[in-house]
């Protein structure tokens, strides 16, 4: 559905050299710090920025090979874009007609009656949900393949996200053959929609997982300077000095309660995963 090799771009304090992989059925999250990279690589598959390297395809497509009528089957939400804040909902439909032959009014009403979002209001004085919730109803509302999504539930209460996140379900669930790629901040909605995670650090991808082997493999080791130095290292990913002693991560959980049952284990989560990757040792 989308795969991406060694795609770079150079910026004078930053470099990026990103490879990831979307599979068809799939929602893959892409998660990392603020100016980690998440944004650049999006912009780069929409072909909104040149590239310095690296190859693109979607859908099958060299990003190169990529027409005006193939975007139409992509569904875009990005944090700094979006229809001017002076348009209402019922100026944008005729508007989102014109754009994609696919466009389902239908449905898009129907959803805009569903999540109570005003037809005769100025999209700049919607609240943040309500203008979170637009442009991922824009996004699914023309039958596309392949959502992209830069952060869609940035600034929304746990209310909100519940309902978008539910609105990305059920997108999934009509069609086996589409695909998402989503980053986020918030752990808990890519532990609950996506089906693999990529972790981004200074411009290049640090850490790959399925999310099942995620939270059902992965745990932190907590032992003290004497446990520490009797444990077996070879399934240790990361380890950091902590105050009563050490903290490690390990990929293979159920090796270490058999074999250590004394020592504190903790089940892994991606937040977890993200800090040890990114602050501790190899």
């Amino acid at each position: 559905m989308l795969k991406i090799e060694h795609l770079k771009k150079n910026y004078d304090h930053f470099s990026l050299d990103c490879s990831l992989k979307v599979p068809s059925g799939c929602v893959t999250g892409l998660i990392g710090q603020n100016g980690a990279g998440k944004s650049t690589t999006f912009k780069a598959i929409l072909g909104l920025i040149s590239t310095d390297g690296g190859n693109i395809t979607i859908l099958g497509k060299d990003i190169k090979n990529f027409t005006a009528k193939d975007k139409e089957e992509l569904g875009v939400v990005l944090s700094d874009a979006g229809f001017s804040g002076y348009l209402k909902i019922k100026d944008i439909i005729p508007v989102l007609q014109n754009m994609y032959p696919k466009f389902d009014k239908s449905f898009f009403m129907n959803l805009v009656q569903r999540f109570q979002l005003p037809l005769d209001k100025m999209i700049k004085d919607f609240s943040t949900g309500m203008k979170a919730k637009l442009k991922v109803l824009i996004a699914i509302s023309h039958n596309a393949k392949l959502l992209i999504l830069d952060e869609p539930t940035a600034g929304l209460d746990i209310v909100a996200r519940d309902e978008l996140l539910d609105m990305l379900r059920e997108f999934m669930e009509k069609d086996e053959g589409r695909s998402i790629l989503m980053s986020s901040h918030i752990s808990s909605d890519l532990e609950s929609l996506c089906d693999n995670i990529y972790m981004i650090h200074d411009g290049k991808i640090i850490f790959h997982e399925d999310t099942d082997v995620l939270l059902s493999d992965y745990a932190l080791l907590k032992v003290d300077e004497k446990q520490y130095n009797e444990l077996d290292k070879q399934f240790i990913l990361r380890f950091k000095k902590e105050a009563y002693g050490y903290s490690c991560l390990t990929n293979q959980k159920q090796y270490y309660i058999e074999n250590y049952p004394k020592i504190a284990i903790e089940k892994g989560t991606i937040d977890e995963v993200i800090t040890m990757m990114i602050r501790g040792n190899e």
